[in-house]
């Protein structure tokens, strides 16, 4: 019965992402999915990443290395385990199989070999579709971000969508959009390729670092 439900929401999935809308768990329901499409939408433009001082400096103090897809259901149960659930049992058997068919991805940020942050979302064509971020130490998810920005631009990736513009968001170069001008850059993304598999899949984040300060 539960693989049927995930089978026929994956279906709506892919055909709903096409038009910009995502889903999210709906409130005090471990199975209901609700779909959404904002008047307004948060993307974070590739080329316009900004990285904080105080993100640099805890780079360079720190060993951090990033890894891809080697722990996608412990990411996506991290970025679970909030006081608003979004993400109930529905979403998670969903993003599980749109991971299992090479559709959603996780990036791992660990310290001494420790999982201390991470993020996941998925990709379509050259769009990548932003869904949630952890983090058990400072600035660990704000890590894995930079290793996802690096990674799309690296790989050929048009747009970063991050569904809401917050002002946490904002110091990283997120902007809003019209939803008309997201359709538009979603339908050029979307037909176009691109490669999540550009860079190796495991990093430290100073080299991924000193990489995007030369080239910014």
């Amino acid at each position: 019965m539960k693989e049927r439900e995930t089978q026929s929401l994956l279906k709506e999935y892919l055909f709903a992402v096409r038009f910009g809308a995502f889903p999210m768990g709906v409130t005090d329901s471990n199975r209901g999915v609700g779909w959404y499409l904002p008047k307004r939408r948060g993307i974070l433009p590739l080329g316009e990443f900004r990285m904080p001082r105080r993100l640099k400096r805890t780079i360079r103090r720190h060993q951090f290395i990033a890894t891809v897809d080697r722990d996608f259901d412990l990411v996506i149960r991290n970025c679970a385990n909030r006081q608003s659930v979004w993400i109930n049992d529905s979403i998670i058997d969903l993003f599980r199989e749109l991971h299992r068919i090479g559709i959603a991805h996780s990036i791992e940020v660990r310290l001494q070999d420790e999982l201390v942050g991470g993020l996941y979302g998925a990709g379509i064509g050259a769009a990548f579709c932003g869904e949630s971020m952890f983090s058990s130490y400072p600035c660990a998810s704000q890590i894995a971000l930079m290793h996802l920005v690096d990674r799309l631009q690296a790989g050929g990736f048009q747009l970063l969508d991050v569904q809401f513009k917050t002002e946490h968001l904002e110091r990283f170069g997120v902007t809003e959009v019209s939803g008309s001008t997201y359709q538009q850059l979603l339908d050029s993304a979307a037909k176009a390729d691109a490669s999540f598999y550009s860079r190796p899949s495991i990093e430290s984040s100073t080299s991924v670092l000193q990489r995007m300060s030369h080239t910014s």
